[in-house]
């Protein structure tokens, strides 16, 4: 690449808002270095059409995408819920070995990154091998999930997991016997992918102890001190109050419900973000929202499921944050999760436009806007604005496409969000480089064979 180059869009959502005739002039380490509006194209190179800040998927377990459709039949007593889906899930993965997870992943995010998604964070558990011991390199499976991550070319933040327990005061199961390494062990991983990344500028490191119920507070708190001492920037992230019953066993267990024994034992702040947080009450929602956390929403999984429904409109008066995530990954993308999230709210509360505002009357440049650069702060990558200094992560539109015929502005991002339709997300840049291009990825038929023949293996 030359020292610069300039691309010009019809349309480009900018941090404060649309603007027409966009030139976004990119520097060479693939960062943007000027963003102006009303510019003529001149010698720019012309866009497909409008331009959004890319998406950053916050909280991914990429070796469930392998059983999307496969955990959908009732069972013979009818009691299928979360708890249920767990246990085909550690059936599942029993078998699963760190070439069969480097192929998942791979192919998951293509889906993700023709999905919108430029950034994603993977909330990594499954981490020993299938005897639960750990693998002679401890850090095998992150580098399966790194070489899957460059394979697709999007920006991958890896958060190696502590998982101790099976419950609250519970020993763990045989299922969850690939989980469960040593503290000392998972920050063995964690310092070599912090070796990694130096030389690596899309690769971002953190640490995600997996919930209270799997992590006591003192050993929690013991584990987030001592990944801060590495990297006082460190993102950490922590599932919580996803169900019901993890809120009664908590408080059965503890006397407090699980957003409030975080709050009340870790000092959670804006690096921290807490996945899901469905089951909060109302002084928990204002006192998370306090702390400058980003609430880790996946709607499709959320409601594939069947959690809850997130206390939106509570926590978005409060001031609270949040991004997007795909979870188990029965759905792909970014779209389609924000307008998950805005018809759950609808149906709760029996209005529309329930994630817009007075100062942003668009729901779908609303939801677009916060959840891309909450998701990037959350994820510790510099993307989720078309701005200075920010990497060109890019999502570029069809502009030929028929359903964007005639629309402008605001309308552009009500559409991609509310009305999808097959096309209309073109191409993907990630660090100015072009990785979707006329919705295709160039690896992609590749990767998708691999995918298949480990499938077909697997499901024999």
């Amino acid at each position: 690449m030359a020292d610069s180059r300039t691309l010009h869009a019809p349309w480009a959502l900018l941090p404060e808002g649309w603007a027409r005739d966009v030139a976004i002039t990119l520097a060479a380490d693939g960062t943007v270095a000027a963003v102006a509006a009303e510019t003529p194209r001149g010698g720019a190179v012309s866009l497909a059409g409008p331009v959004l800040p890319g998406m950053t998927n916050l909280h991914s377990h990429a070796f469930q995408f392998a059983m999307a459709g496969l955990a959908e039949t009732r069972s013979p007593s009818g009691e299928d819920h979360f708890w249920s889906w767990r246990e085909i899930m550690y059936r599942f993965l029993a078998r699963l070995t760190p070439e069969d997870v480097e192929a998942i992943a791979a192919l998951l995010y293509v889906a993700l990154l023709k999905g919108g998604f430029t950034a994603v964070v993977e909330f990594h558990y499954l981490q020993a091998d299938i005897s639960g011991a750990p693998y002679a390199d401890p850090a095998e499976m992150a580098w399966r999930i790194l070489a899957a991550a460059r394979q697709a070319g999007i920006a991958p933040t890896i958060l190696p997991s502590l998982y101790r327990h099976g419950g609250f005061g519970r020993p763990p199961t045989e299922g969850q016997r690939r989980f469960l390494l040593p503290p000392e062990t998972v920050l063995d991983i964690i310092a070599a992918l912090r070796r990694a990344a130096a030389s690596d500028p899309l690769l971002r490191v953190g640490a995600a102890p997996h919930s209270l119920r799997a992590v006591t507070v003192e050993e929690l708190a013991a584990f987030a001190a001592a990944v801060r001492r590495g990297d006082e920037a460190a993102p950490l992230h922590i599932h919580a109050a996803e169900q019901p019953r993890e809120v009664e066993e908590c408080l059965a267990a503890t006397g407090q419900r699980p957003v409030a024994r975080l709050l009340a034992h870790l000092p959670v702040d804006r690096r921290w973000c807490v996945i899901h947080a469905t089951h909060m009450d109302a002084a928990e929602t204002a006192a998370l929202a306090a702390t400058g956390a980003v609430a880790g929403l996946c709607p499709t999984t959320e409601g594939n499921l069947g959690d809850g429904i997130f206390p939106f409109p509570g926590w978005r008066a409060a001031g609270g944050a949040f991004g997007i995530g795909t979870d188990s990954h029965v759905g792909t993308e970014a779209a389609g999760e924000l307008r998950m999230l805005d018809y759950a709210q609808r149906l709760r509360h029996l209005r529309r436009a329930v994630g817009a505002s007075a100062a942003e009357p668009s729901t779908g440049t609303a939801l677009w806007r916060a959840a891309a650069a909450s998701g990037a702060r959350a994820a510790a990558q510099p993307c989720g604005e078309i701005a200075p200094g920010q990497r060109a992560d890019l999502v570029v539109l069809d502009g030929t496409h028929p359903m964007l015929a005639g629309r402008a502005g605001a309308t552009i991002a009500d559409t991609l969000v509310f009305a999808p339709a097959p096309g209309l997300l073109r191409d993907v840049y990630v660090a100015g480089r072009p990785v979707i291009v006329a919705g295709r990825h160039a690896a992609e038929e590749a990767i998708a064979a691999r995918f298949a023949a480990t499938m077909r293996r697997l499901l024999a």
